[in-house]
């Protein structure tokens, strides 16, 4: 049976990984010149079942509120007409309250441990190489109120099954001994031992080279146009190249899922929300981090991938819009500086911005959509590399017609 997989990211290219295993014949279908090039290409690197609490949470409108009048806020509102930004962030201030909050963190904790315990089998399998690191991750809070709030959240994901421990400064050097010289900078942190890093662009690039030598297809530089219908299947992709054929079809678009769907009255809740990076070039490799992890109060992830930083901080809805100008990382390089003030090279840091597919209630959406053959993977937000392999396991289980190994009923599409 062939399928054709839309999207070469991290769930494209993960769900072309499974499929392939499975037997099917693989196309995959991505605009770009490469794998990864658009939200897989340079994200914060972190493998973070520590971070499952959904952004949909008690604080979030109160930091939206502020960031109207402040540019230093983890989550970013911009005043713009937008009906469709409007009508989705209604939908994510009713999944604010603690109640749902709490079962939407048990569920994107659930895809995500499953995802990380498939990793392995799928880095072994494809010999890869991504600069990856397993030793867990700091997550740091600068004051007390903060560190109160995370370690409730945290609470929350250990009462599901995540090991955490609560550390002092001193720990948190003994931990990473690069944050020695500022770690009277923190009031402490939550070391989650299971996290991890790597290089997700570099990951997918090197996975869709394999595929390809397993008899995977990969059609780049080729646009997704539309579908073709007919009666109650998808019978053919429309694409620049002309229509490509197929029994299944899998949606791996991240943001922009949306838009190919919607003129076939498939109304998908993700939309865009813009995250920024930074990749600084380390010149003093003594001094930089082994594990990684996050300075919460400034929502600022960090990792070295081999011989350079990666930095990456705020969510901001704005919509379709990945531009950027150097002043963008002001905040983003101050708050890097006050952890790693001689590590790398600042001023000649790579920026970057891209889009995260997000959805209200921080829930991945997996299943059919409308037509039997039409099969979601998307939705990951800030998530998409610690849930890519658990993501591309499921879609090949749907697309097989298995019952997926975890309860994946909060996931589910609804019109």
């Amino acid at each position: 049976m062939k399928v054709v997989v839309l999207g070469a990211g991290l769930s494209g290219v993960l769900s072309a990984y499974y499929l392939n295993k499975d037997g099917f014949d693989v196309t995959v279908v991505d605009r770009q010149p490469v794998a990864a090039n658009e939200t897989s290409h340079a994200n914060g690197s972190l493998i973070c079942l520590g971070h499952s609490y959904p952004w949909a949470s008690p604080a979030a409108p109160g930091i939206l509120l502020k960031s109207l009048i402040r540019d230093d806020q983890a989550l970013r509102l911009s005043l713009k007409f937008s009906p469709r930004m409007w009508a989705w962030l209604f939908k994510f201030l009713l999944e604010c309250p603690r109640s749902r909050a709490d079962r939407h963190a048990a569920s994107r904790l659930r895809l995500a441990s499953y995802s990380q315990s498939l990793m392995g089998e799928v880095v072994d399998d494809a010999k890869l190489q991504f600069h990856h690191a397993d030793r867990g991750l700091l997550y740091i809070y600068r004051n007390e109120s903060t560190m109160k709030h995370g370690v409730e959240q945290m609470r929350v994901l250990e009462n599901n099954g995540l090991p955490i421990r609560i550390v002092n400064p001193t720990e948190v050097a003994a931990i990473e001994p690069s944050l020695e010289p500022v770690k009277n900078e923190f009031v402490g942190a939550v070391y989650v031992p299971s996290d991890g890093t790597g290089d997700a662009r570099l990951f997918t690039v090197e996975l869709a080279k394999v595929l390809e030598g397993r008899g995977v297809k990969f059609l780049y530089n080729t646009d997704v146009k539309g579908l073709n219908v007919a009666s109650d299947r998808v019978v053919s992709v429309e694409t620049s190249r002309g229509p490509i054929e197929a029994e299944t079809f899998v949606v791996a678009m991240g943001s922009y899922s949306p838009l190919l769907l919607r003129p076939h009255g498939i109304k998908l809740d993700v939309f865009p929300v813009k995250g920024y990076s930074m990749t600084v070039p380390i010149e003093n490799l003594d001094q930089a981090p082994v594990i990684g992890g996050l300075d919460e109060d400034n929502l600022l992830a960090f990792s070295c991938l081999g011989d350079k930083l990666r930095l990456t901080a705020t969510a901001q809805f704005v919509g379709y819009d990945t531009s950027h100008a150097e002043s963008d990382f002001r905040h983003m390089t101050q708050a890097a500086i006050s952890l790693y003030p001689t590590i790398g090279n600042y001023s000649k840091a790579k920026y970057w911005a891209g889009l995260r597919p997000a959805t209200p209630d921080g829930n991945t959406r997996f299943g059919s959509a409308k037509y039997q053959n039409l099969i979601l993977n998307t939705g990951q937000g800030s998530m998409g590399w610690t849930m890519a392999c658990g993501s591309g396991r499921i879609t090949a289980d749907l697309v097989a017609g298995r019952k997926p190994s975890i309860d994946i009923r909060e996931m589910a599409w609804r019109n």
